[in-house]
């Protein structure tokens, strides 16, 4: 039954990134949001290391020392910042991060919140996903302006709460 479970948990995933999207207004970005989920490349992995309290992405890392279900998610879903690592124009051809379209961030900023809301419970508090981020934000391969951008969001959210920090988003990112 883990993948009733797990199937569960991505239901409840997307509907909280697409409940939080809807309220940006971008409407095909919390509709379309993670369908790959769905994909026997994802969910079969997904199911089997199912454990409700973390990804099942680090338990197959842990197991295999990769997980093909996170290279195929990230791959196919332009809201990770991994979506924009290319090689720079800088000549050196090294691996960089390319800016992300601001709406993107947006949506990486639902899925980050909805992720901490999802693993966390009822233990949940708006400094979560910010704590998250901070955490892992020295090993990431993102362009200083996302960077920017998204510990800005984080910030408002864990200073100010969800509600001011979707209103900074929908007001002065997406401009609507």
């Amino acid at each position: 039954m883990k993948w009733l479970k797990h199937l569960k948990t991505i239901n409840h995933h997307k509907m909280l990134v697409m409940k939080l999207c809807f309220k940006l207004g971008l409407y095909k970005q919390g509709i379309l949001h993670d369908l790959s989920k769905y994909s026997p490349t994802e969910f079969i992995v997904g199911a089997r290391y199912y454990q409700g309290t973390r990804s099942p992405n680090d338990a197959e890392r842990e197991d295999k020392g990769y997980s093909s279900a996170w290279l195929h998610h990230k791959g196919r879903n332009r809201h990770h910042l991994e979506y924009w690592i290319d090689y720079g124009l800088d000549g050196e051809h090294k691996m960089t991060g390319m800016k992300m379209p601001v709406k993107y961030v947006a949506e990486m900023f639902c899925d980050r919140v909805a992720a901490s809301k999802n693993y966390r419970g009822a233990e949940y508090t708006d400094s979560d996903a910010y704590d998250y981020y901070m955490k892992s934000k020295s090993h990431y391969i993102i362009h200083p302006e996302t960077a920017e951008l998204l510990e800005r969001l984080l910030t408002i959210l864990k200073n100010e709460g969800e509600e001011k920090a979707l209103k900074y988003i929908k007001s002065e990112i997406l401009g609507k």
